[in-house]
Protein backbone atom coordinates (compact mmCIF):
# COMPACT_ATOMS: atom_id res chain seq x y z
CA UNK A 1 0.00 0.00 0.00
CA UNK A 2 1.32 3.46 -0.90
CA UNK A 3 2.56 5.63 1.99
CA UNK A 4 2.60 8.84 -0.05
CA UNK A 5 1.26 11.86 1.79
CA UNK A 6 -1.31 13.95 0.01
CA UNK A 7 -1.58 17.49 1.34
CA UNK A 8 -4.77 19.51 1.59
CA UNK A 9 -3.17 22.01 -0.82
CA UNK A 10 -2.70 19.25 -3.42
CA UNK A 11 -6.29 18.14 -3.01
CA UNK A 12 -7.53 21.71 -3.36
CA UNK A 13 -5.36 22.27 -6.44
CA UNK A 14 -6.81 19.19 -8.16
CA UNK A 15 -10.30 20.24 -7.13
CA UNK A 16 -9.75 23.67 -8.68
CA UNK A 17 -8.47 22.07 -11.89
CA UNK A 18 -11.26 19.53 -12.26
CA UNK A 19 -14.21 20.66 -10.17
CA UNK A 20 -14.47 17.19 -8.62
CA UNK A 21 -15.31 16.71 -4.94
CA UNK A 22 -12.65 16.86 -2.22
CA UNK A 23 -12.84 13.15 -1.34
CA UNK A 24 -12.77 12.15 -5.02
CA UNK A 25 -9.69 14.33 -5.56
CA UNK A 26 -7.93 12.87 -2.53
CA UNK A 27 -8.66 9.33 -3.69
CA UNK A 28 -7.51 10.14 -7.24
CA UNK A 29 -4.20 11.52 -5.94
CA UNK A 30 -3.70 8.52 -3.66
CA UNK A 31 -4.40 6.10 -6.51
CA UNK A 32 -2.00 7.97 -8.82
CA UNK A 33 0.67 8.43 -6.14
CA UNK A 34 0.47 12.21 -6.31
CA UNK A 35 0.81 12.46 -10.10
CA UNK A 36 -1.63 15.20 -11.14
CA UNK A 37 -1.96 14.11 -14.76
CA UNK A 38 -2.69 10.53 -13.74
CA UNK A 39 -5.11 11.82 -11.10
CA UNK A 40 -7.00 13.79 -13.77
CA UNK A 41 -7.09 10.66 -15.94
CA UNK A 42 -8.44 8.73 -12.95
CA UNK A 43 -11.24 11.25 -12.50
CA UNK A 44 -12.04 11.14 -16.21
CA UNK A 45 -12.20 7.37 -16.00
CA UNK A 46 -14.59 7.77 -13.09
CA UNK A 47 -16.61 10.13 -15.25
CA UNK A 48 -16.80 7.48 -17.95
CA UNK A 49 -18.03 5.01 -15.40
CA UNK A 50 -20.66 7.42 -14.10
CA UNK A 51 -21.78 8.18 -17.65
CA UNK A 52 -22.07 4.47 -18.43
CA UNK A 53 -23.99 3.76 -15.24
CA UNK A 54 -26.46 6.53 -16.07
CA UNK A 55 -26.72 5.85 -19.81
CA UNK A 56 -30.31 4.65 -19.42
CA UNK A 57 -31.40 7.78 -17.57
CA UNK A 58 -33.43 10.42 -19.38
CA UNK A 59 -31.75 13.81 -19.65
CA UNK A 60 -34.64 16.07 -20.60
CA UNK A 61 -33.48 19.17 -18.75
CA UNK A 62 -30.58 21.44 -19.66
CA UNK A 63 -29.91 24.73 -21.39
CA UNK A 64 -29.81 26.09 -24.93
CA UNK A 65 -27.18 28.65 -25.92
CA UNK A 66 -27.18 30.62 -29.19
CA UNK A 67 -24.36 32.93 -30.27
CA UNK A 68 -23.17 34.73 -33.40
CA UNK A 69 -19.76 35.89 -34.60
CA UNK A 70 -18.79 39.56 -34.06
CA UNK A 71 -19.73 40.41 -37.66
CA UNK A 72 -23.01 38.45 -37.39
CA UNK A 73 -22.20 36.37 -40.48
CA UNK A 74 -22.06 33.04 -38.64
CA UNK A 75 -23.84 31.52 -35.66
CA UNK A 76 -24.10 28.36 -33.57
CA UNK A 77 -26.75 26.97 -31.26
CA UNK A 78 -26.44 24.00 -28.91
CA UNK A 79 -28.38 22.14 -26.26
CA UNK A 80 -26.41 20.84 -23.27
CA UNK A 81 -28.64 18.37 -21.45
CA UNK A 82 -28.93 17.34 -17.81
CA UNK A 83 -31.28 15.10 -15.88
CA UNK A 84 -32.67 17.70 -13.47
CA UNK A 85 -33.57 21.37 -13.57
CA UNK A 86 -31.58 21.78 -10.35
CA UNK A 87 -28.42 21.19 -12.40
CA UNK A 88 -29.60 23.14 -15.44
CA UNK A 89 -30.19 26.25 -13.31
CA UNK A 90 -26.71 26.02 -11.76
CA UNK A 91 -24.50 28.98 -12.74
CA UNK A 92 -21.47 26.74 -13.30
CA UNK A 93 -23.44 24.46 -15.65
CA UNK A 94 -24.68 27.46 -17.65
CA UNK A 95 -21.15 28.90 -17.81
CA UNK A 96 -19.87 25.54 -19.06
CA UNK A 97 -22.50 25.54 -21.82
CA UNK A 98 -21.50 29.11 -22.72
CA UNK A 99 -17.88 27.98 -22.96
CA UNK A 100 -18.76 25.08 -25.24
CA UNK A 101 -20.67 27.47 -27.50
CA UNK A 102 -17.70 29.84 -27.65
CA UNK A 103 -15.43 26.99 -28.70
CA UNK A 104 -17.89 25.89 -31.36
CA UNK A 105 -18.22 29.44 -32.65
CA UNK A 106 -14.51 30.28 -32.64
CA UNK A 107 -13.50 27.01 -34.31
CA UNK A 108 -16.48 26.84 -36.68
CA UNK A 109 -17.03 23.19 -35.85
CA UNK A 110 -19.59 21.43 -38.01
CA UNK A 111 -20.88 18.65 -35.75
CA UNK A 112 -21.19 17.43 -32.17
CA UNK A 113 -18.37 14.92 -32.73
CA UNK A 114 -16.10 17.67 -34.04
CA UNK A 115 -16.97 19.85 -31.06
CA UNK A 116 -16.21 17.05 -28.59
CA UNK A 117 -12.79 16.63 -30.22
CA UNK A 118 -11.98 20.36 -29.94
CA UNK A 119 -9.43 21.60 -27.39
CA UNK A 120 -10.66 22.94 -24.05
CA UNK A 121 -8.44 23.96 -21.14
CA UNK A 122 -5.62 21.53 -21.92
CA UNK A 123 -7.93 18.63 -22.72
CA UNK A 124 -10.79 18.04 -25.15
CA UNK A 125 -14.43 19.05 -24.83
CA UNK A 126 -15.26 15.35 -24.53
CA UNK A 127 -12.88 15.02 -21.58
CA UNK A 128 -14.38 18.07 -19.91
CA UNK A 129 -17.87 16.65 -20.34
CA UNK A 130 -16.76 13.50 -18.53
CA UNK A 131 -15.25 15.60 -15.75
CA UNK A 132 -18.59 17.40 -15.39
CA UNK A 133 -20.39 14.05 -15.23
CA UNK A 134 -17.98 12.90 -12.50
CA UNK A 135 -18.47 16.11 -10.54
CA UNK A 136 -22.25 16.42 -10.78
CA UNK A 137 -23.19 12.74 -11.00
CA UNK A 138 -25.81 13.26 -13.70
CA UNK A 139 -26.01 12.29 -17.36
CA UNK A 140 -24.76 15.38 -19.22
CA UNK A 141 -24.23 15.63 -22.96
CA UNK A 142 -24.41 17.86 -26.02
CA UNK A 143 -27.61 16.55 -27.56
CA UNK A 144 -28.31 19.06 -30.34
CA UNK A 145 -26.06 21.36 -32.32
CA UNK A 146 -26.71 23.56 -35.37
CA UNK A 147 -24.75 26.16 -37.33
CA UNK A 148 -25.84 28.96 -39.64
CA UNK A 149 -24.24 31.24 -42.21
CA UNK A 150 -26.15 34.23 -43.63
CA UNK A 151 -25.78 37.91 -44.51
CA UNK A 152 -26.86 38.54 -40.92
CA UNK A 153 -27.24 35.89 -38.20
CA UNK A 154 -29.08 37.06 -35.09
CA UNK A 155 -29.11 34.86 -31.94
CA UNK A 156 -31.77 34.90 -29.23
CA UNK A 157 -32.16 33.00 -25.95
CA UNK A 158 -35.61 32.78 -24.38
CA UNK A 159 -37.16 31.72 -21.08
CA UNK A 160 -34.11 31.12 -18.90
CA UNK A 161 -32.10 29.25 -21.53
CA UNK A 162 -35.04 26.94 -22.32
CA UNK A 163 -35.31 27.98 -26.00
CA UNK A 164 -32.65 29.24 -28.37
CA UNK A 165 -33.08 30.68 -31.87
CA UNK A 166 -30.83 31.66 -34.76
CA UNK A 167 -32.35 33.86 -37.47
CA UNK A 168 -30.61 34.23 -40.83
CA UNK A 169 -31.51 37.41 -42.70
CA UNK A 170 -30.71 38.35 -46.29
CA UNK A 171 -29.23 41.79 -45.45
CA UNK A 172 -25.95 42.59 -43.73
CA UNK A 173 -26.20 43.41 -40.05
CA UNK A 174 -26.83 46.96 -38.90
CA UNK A 175 -28.79 48.27 -35.92
CA UNK A 176 -32.16 48.11 -37.70
CA UNK A 177 -31.58 44.66 -39.19
CA UNK A 178 -30.33 43.26 -35.88
CA UNK A 179 -33.32 44.66 -34.00
CA UNK A 180 -35.66 43.17 -36.61
CA UNK A 181 -33.85 39.85 -36.31
CA UNK A 182 -34.37 39.79 -32.55
CA UNK A 183 -38.06 40.62 -32.96
CA UNK A 184 -38.47 37.78 -35.45
CA UNK A 185 -36.47 35.43 -33.20
CA UNK A 186 -38.90 36.18 -30.36
CA UNK A 187 -41.74 35.31 -32.75
CA UNK A 188 -40.05 32.00 -33.62
CA UNK A 189 -39.45 31.19 -29.94
CA UNK A 190 -43.09 31.86 -29.06
CA UNK A 191 -44.91 30.48 -32.11
CA UNK A 192 -42.58 27.64 -33.18
CA UNK A 193 -43.26 27.91 -36.93
CA UNK A 194 -42.74 24.85 -39.10
CA UNK A 195 -40.77 26.64 -41.83
CA UNK A 196 -39.98 30.09 -43.26
CA UNK A 197 -42.84 29.96 -45.80
CA UNK A 198 -44.95 27.48 -47.77
CA UNK A 199 -42.11 26.85 -50.23
CA UNK A 200 -39.97 25.60 -47.33
CA UNK A 201 -42.49 23.10 -45.97
CA UNK A 202 -41.45 19.48 -46.68
CA UNK A 203 -43.48 17.83 -49.44
CA UNK A 204 -44.59 14.99 -47.18
CA UNK A 205 -46.07 17.48 -44.70
CA UNK A 206 -47.98 19.24 -47.48
CA UNK A 207 -49.35 15.93 -48.75
CA UNK A 208 -50.43 14.90 -45.28
CA UNK A 209 -52.17 18.21 -44.56
CA UNK A 210 -53.89 18.16 -47.96
CA UNK A 211 -55.11 14.61 -47.36
CA UNK A 212 -56.51 15.65 -43.97
CA UNK A 213 -58.25 18.65 -45.57
CA UNK A 214 -59.77 16.51 -48.33
CA UNK A 215 -61.02 14.01 -45.76
CA UNK A 216 -62.65 16.82 -43.76
CA UNK A 217 -64.27 18.24 -46.91
CA UNK A 218 -65.55 14.82 -47.96
CA UNK A 219 -67.09 14.38 -44.50
CA UNK A 220 -68.98 17.62 -45.13
CA UNK A 221 -70.42 16.12 -48.34
CA UNK A 222 -68.41 18.22 -50.79
CA UNK A 223 -67.06 16.57 -53.95
CA UNK A 224 -65.24 17.37 -57.20
CA UNK A 225 -63.77 20.81 -57.95
CA UNK A 226 -65.55 22.36 -54.98
CA UNK A 227 -63.94 19.86 -52.61
CA UNK A 228 -60.51 20.57 -54.10
CA UNK A 229 -61.02 24.33 -53.80
CA UNK A 230 -62.09 24.13 -50.16
CA UNK A 231 -59.23 21.76 -49.33
CA UNK A 232 -56.71 24.20 -50.85
CA UNK A 233 -58.23 26.97 -48.75
CA UNK A 234 -57.67 24.89 -45.63
CA UNK A 235 -54.11 24.18 -46.74
CA UNK A 236 -53.42 27.89 -47.25
CA UNK A 237 -54.77 28.57 -43.77
CA UNK A 238 -52.38 25.93 -42.43
CA UNK A 239 -49.45 27.71 -44.14
CA UNK A 240 -50.54 31.08 -42.75
CA UNK A 241 -50.71 29.78 -39.20
CA UNK A 242 -47.69 27.47 -39.25
CA UNK A 243 -45.03 29.17 -41.38
CA UNK A 244 -43.13 32.24 -40.28
CA UNK A 245 -43.48 34.98 -42.90
CA UNK A 246 -47.30 34.91 -43.27
CA UNK A 247 -47.92 34.64 -39.50
CA UNK A 248 -49.46 37.58 -37.67
CA UNK A 249 -46.59 39.52 -36.10
CA UNK A 250 -46.79 39.08 -32.31
CA UNK A 251 -45.88 42.74 -31.63
CA UNK A 252 -48.48 44.05 -34.09
CA UNK A 253 -51.26 41.68 -35.15
CA UNK A 254 -52.20 44.08 -37.94
CA UNK A 255 -49.06 43.03 -39.81
CA UNK A 256 -47.59 39.76 -40.94
CA UNK A 257 -43.96 39.01 -40.17
CA UNK A 258 -43.19 39.63 -43.86
CA UNK A 259 -44.92 43.05 -43.66
CA UNK A 260 -42.93 43.96 -40.56
CA UNK A 261 -39.61 43.09 -42.20
CA UNK A 262 -40.50 45.13 -45.30
CA UNK A 263 -41.25 48.11 -43.05
CA UNK A 264 -37.66 47.92 -41.77
CA UNK A 265 -36.01 47.54 -45.20
CA UNK A 266 -37.87 47.02 -48.46
CA UNK A 267 -36.26 43.71 -49.43
CA UNK A 268 -35.52 42.40 -45.93
CA UNK A 269 -36.61 38.81 -45.31
CA UNK A 270 -35.69 35.64 -43.42
CA UNK A 271 -33.48 33.22 -45.31
CA UNK A 272 -33.55 30.52 -42.62
CA UNK A 273 -33.92 29.90 -38.92
CA UNK A 274 -32.98 27.32 -36.29
CA UNK A 275 -34.95 26.76 -33.09
CA UNK A 276 -33.96 24.40 -30.28
CA UNK A 277 -35.99 23.87 -27.12
CA UNK A 278 -34.95 21.93 -24.02
CA UNK A 279 -36.49 18.48 -24.00
CA UNK A 280 -37.94 18.78 -27.51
Amino acid sequence: MSTITISAADVNKLRQQTGAGMMDCRKALMESEGDFEKAIDYLRAKGQKVAANRSDREAKEGVVIAKASPDNSYGVILNLSSETDFVSKNAEFIAFAQGLTDIALNNKVASIDELKAAAMEGATVGDKLLEMVAKIGEKIDIVRFETMTAAAVVPYIHAGYRIGVLVGLNKAANDAVTTAGKDVAMQIAAMNPLAVDSDSVPAEVIEREKAIALEQVAAEGKTGDMAEKIAMGKLNKFFKENTLLPQAFVKDNGKTVADYLKSVEADLTVASFKRIAVGA
